[in-house]
């Protein structure tokens, strides 16, 4: 008498089973990382796009490389969060005004609604200043985020993007302490 073949599940169950472990391939940690790196990297490209209209050839260059970085990163992790029945996060260009960006202020390395209406009012070498210091604090605050979806997150390709963002971010902000003490100096 053979019971285990009464125990097996359907074939019918077994791919349903499947679809949800691939569903399954991500935790809170993945989404909170997508949920909120999305409005982190559209915020800083928002910045690399006023650098490239008022930033002086340094700071355009850098502003280049962040913007042809972080844009696909975006449409990456909109796409995980649609996979995985997440909300995306409004985008930030879709955003009223500047005080929508006030619910993001707690997220690590973002800037404030004044902050960023400071910086577009800013020109020369006051807004190079200005844009690199906000820039590593922001960027800062992704190598912050990145490390806590490397050290909890459970979605393979959100802790390899994770790794990306420190080690592309941490070279950006070692370039961007250089241009502030040439500025400086």
């Amino acid at each position: 008498m053979d019971d285990t073949t009464d125990d097996a599940p359907p074939a019918a169950d077994s791919a349903e089973d499947a679809d949800n472990n691939e569903d399954a391939d991500n935790n809170e940690a993945d989404v909170q990382f997508a949920s909120g790196m999305v409005p982190h990297h559209q915020q800083a490209v928002m910045m690399s796009d006023m650098a490239l209209e008022q930033g002086g050839p340094e700071v355009m260059a850098l502003a280049e490389e962040i913007k042809a970085a972080q844009d696909p990163e975006i449409e990456t992790m909109t796409q995980w969060l649609d996979d995985w029945g997440a909300q995306a996060p409004m985008d930030m260009e879709d955003m009223d005004d500047m005080e929508d960006m006030e619910d993001m202020d707690d997220m690590e390395g973002m800037m404030s609604a004044e902050d960023m209406e400071s910086l577009m009012s800013a020109e020369g070498a006051e807004f190079d200043t200005m844009w690199l210091e906000m820039m590593i604090e922001h960027h800062n605050g992704a190598v912050m985020m990145g490390q806590t979806e490397v050290e909890e997150g459970s979605n393979a390709d959100a802790i390899a993007l994770a790794e990306t963002i420190i080690e592309t971010q941490e070279a950006e902000i070692t370039e961007m302490e250089a241009l502030l003490e040439s500025t400086s100096g």
